[in-house]
């Protein structure tokens, strides 16, 4: 299996949790949608492998990533010279800017916040590469914030996030002299929308949320959480050379697994 032409993909899970189902299903979907016989998936347990020994017990989710050159392609690079296609991968970031991932809640969605939020965002000198409003499931919540998954509070918080729509979008900023990630961490505010209207009344935490979890916004802390994130809720969005590469999995290696012991999804 892991000879075949193409790109194989590997989940090592652990015995006690069992396969990251959100995300196996995600790959599932991309093999349809590619529709050629070159991408692959199979399920490994860390526990069975001693090869995998250095990936068990964490507590994420992890893929390693098999690719074998189709020789046909080889020469592809010098046959086609480099030049750009204007009408390719509308969804590119201009290697320039770093962009962040927004959601405006389903609370601020369900009071009519919407438009309002985002002339705001806007205002603040924000561009918006995407928008798009859409009800998240269950699945994708939990996976969204499983760094949250040992607080009290994490039934309330996913359960909150499924209630209804929320309206995702993809910022940047249009002139790059601040970082993205804290200039919309900046512009939300404390966390605690009481906290906000104390310390930082014009936020938007401070005007449209009431209590948590219903604070109105999220927003990516850093730009190992944009891609995390971003791979998640938009996986067919490609990021600038500053942003890191939209993974769910930082450890992605390469090594020789045993094929007795890997399962095979195609």
């Amino acid at each position: 299996m892991l000879s075949s032409k193409g790109l194989t993909v590997v989940d090592v899970y652990q015995g006690w949790c069992g396969p990251c189902k959100p995300v196996v299903s995600l790959f599932q979907k991309m093999r349809i949608e590619v529709g050629l016989d070159l991408l692959h998936f199979a399920l490994a347990e860390a526990d069975c492998l001693d090869v995998l020994e250095k990936y068990r017990g964490r507590c994420e989710p992890t893929f390693l990533f098999y690719a074998i050159e189709d020789e046909a392609l080889s020469g592809e690079d010098e046959c086609f010279p480099h030049e750009k296609d204007d009408g390719e991968d509308e969804d590119m970031v201009s290697s320039e800017k770093t962009c962040t991932l927004a959601i405006i809640k389903p609370d601020a969605v369900a009071h009519g916040k919407t438009e309002e939020i985002i002339m705001k965002i806007q205002e603040a000198g924000f561009d918006i590469l995407t928008s798009e409003e859409r009800t998240m499931t269950e699945a994708e919540m939990r996976l969204f914030y499983q760094h949250r998954a040992g607080e009290e509070a994490f039934e309330k918080l996913v359960h909150h996030m499924c209630s209804g729509p929320s309206h995702l979008l993809i910022l940047t900023r249009t002139e790059d002299t601040e970082d993205v990630f804290a200039a919309w961490r900046t512009l939300m505010g404390p966390c605690d929308p009481n906290v906000a209207r104390r310390e930082q009344p014009d936020s938007l935490r401070a005007q449209y949320g009431t209590e948590m979890p219903f604070n109105a916004v999220h927003g990516s802390r850093d730009g190992e959480d944009a891609g995390r994130e971003l791979a998640l809720l938009f996986p067919s969005f490609k990021f600038s050379d500053k942003v890191p590469e939209a993974s769910l999995a930082p450890q992605v290696k390469s090594s020789v697994l045993p094929r007795s012991r890997i399962t095979d999804l195609d």
